[in-house]
């Protein structure tokens, strides 16, 4: 009889704890918010699906109660809480409602991510490469052999690093051709040029935007800051065309090179002038940087805000704004922000500043993949410079800017829904 009563209170007891689900808030009261991705993808990498609370204390995950999952939060620091599998199916019954801007997305799939990068030590950080390292997310670093090799289709997911598309090696001439990290870059890039047959670095970079611009159409995610943003959209438009300087590609620019530009096949922009002064530190009239100096945004001031969407209607940008504020720190970058009047009409637009007439986080879908931009540099440096170290994100756990970078990690790993209409 003892024996049985033991068995018995054993099996409840195990079925309490399968039956059991793991809340991960994501409000105010989360301890390290860019730590729980990294918990949410390592969960999805043992194979375990989870549930992602669109709108629900912050965009929470409901995860599954296993010791293991337990012991990972508690090692990586990240606030959570045991509910019964009845409390679960409540909140299920909460989000599902019709009179709540409330949804429960399945994810299943962990994302195979590539950030495009060179592989040479470069005097600047890269804010996703810090998210992605502190949130404890692999990723491989590829760049232009891995693409030229049609190896970007082994993935998911692909991150820009802070890079120049045009050719114009950053536009960094005035204030650093003397630098040993600017020549040695100047370089590698001719170097990698000529092995893969061009006769420019500009024409590679032109190579290596279409087979991204590819990626994307066949169902790829693409996400991108600062100056790999419009330099990505103009090396599209430009298509060939001549606008750059001596200095960067051996001869002068071709004569009226803007007005041969094709605004067609960009992701995002349209009807952008080109800035060929090969001194001035811009690629366009995309970026809104010096715009917005004139309105005397400064640190103290400077914030953009996130729209809402419906969760039920508008999944994916629901996802990628998911946050525990909707009124984040502005920050600049070379290209910082976009003008609203460049930037096309069917883009979604996720995050503005106002006061500057400005576009700071913008979306699209391309084909059958998807892109995100986000303008700036790094969300908790507000100016960073050429040569600084890099952020510290023990400093900045809870970061919302640093949050919207790994909003777009998980996305991919979204179930596909059926539409509701």
């Amino acid at each position: 009889m003892k024996k049985f009563i033991f068995t018995l209170i054993f099996a409840l007891f195990s079925f309490s704890v399968l039956a059991n689900k793991i809340l991960v808030p994501m409000d105010e009261s989360q301890a390290n918010h860019l730590k729980a991705y990294g918990i949410a993808y390592w969960v999805l990498n043992q194979d375990e699906a989870i549930d992602w609370m669109l709108n629900y204390k912050g965009g929470s995950f409901l995860l599954p109660a296993r010791t293991g999952i337990e012991n990972e939060l508690v090692i990586r620091g990240v606030s959570y809480q045991v509910i019964s599998d009845a409390d679960a199916r409540r909140l299920e019954q909460l989000l599902s409602s019709p009179s709540s801007n409330m949804d429960m997305m399945k994810l299943e799939t962990a994302p195979k991510i590539a950030v495009y990068s060179p592989k040479s030590k470069m005097p600047w950080d890269d804010a996703v490469t810090l998210a992605l390292t502190y949130a404890e997310i692999p990723y491989d670093v590829v760049y232009d052999d891995e693409l030229m090799n049609d190896e970007l289709t082994t993935y998911d997911w692909l991150h820009l690093h802070h890079e120049d598309f045009t050719g114009q090696y950053g536009k960094f001439y005035q204030s650093f051709r003397n630098y040993s990290w600017y020549i040695q870059q100047q370089k590698d890039y001719e170097e990698s040029a000529k092995k893969h047959g061009f006769a420019k670095v500009s024409e590679l970079k032109l190579a290596i935007v279409k087979k991204i611009q590819g990626f994307v159409a066949g169902g790829g995610f693409l996400f991108a800051m600062c100056s790999a943003t419009d330099s990505f959209d103009i090396a599209l438009a430009a298509n060939g065309v001549d606008f750059i300087e001596a200095m960067y590609d051996g001869d002068p620019s071709e004569p009226g090179a803007q007005s041969k530009f094709n605004f067609s096949e960009t992701l995002a922009f349209e009807d952008f002038k080109v800035r060929m002064d090969p001194m001035e530190y811009e690629f366009s009239d995309i970026d809104n940087t010096e715009a917005r100096r004139q309105r005397s945004l400064n640190e103290g001031n400077d914030y953009f805000k996130l729209f809402q969407f419906s969760a039920k209607w508008d999944p994916v940008p629901t996802m990628l704004t998911q946050n525990h504020t909707n009124l984040i720190k502005g920050f600049y970058g070379q290209t910082t922000s976009f003008k609203k009047r460049v930037v096309k009409p069917d883009v979604v637009v996720m995050g503005e500043t106002t006061a500057a007439n400005e576009d700071k986080y913008i979306h699209g879908v391309y084909g059958n993949g998807f892109w995100t931009f986000y303008g700036g540099h790094d969300p908790e440096d507000y100016q960073h410079r050429v040569g600084e170290e890099p952020t510290d994100l023990n400093l900045y756990p809870n970061s919302p800017g640093y949050r919207l970078i790994l909003n777009n990690i998980l996305f991919p790993a979204a179930k596909k829904k059926k539409r509701k209409t």
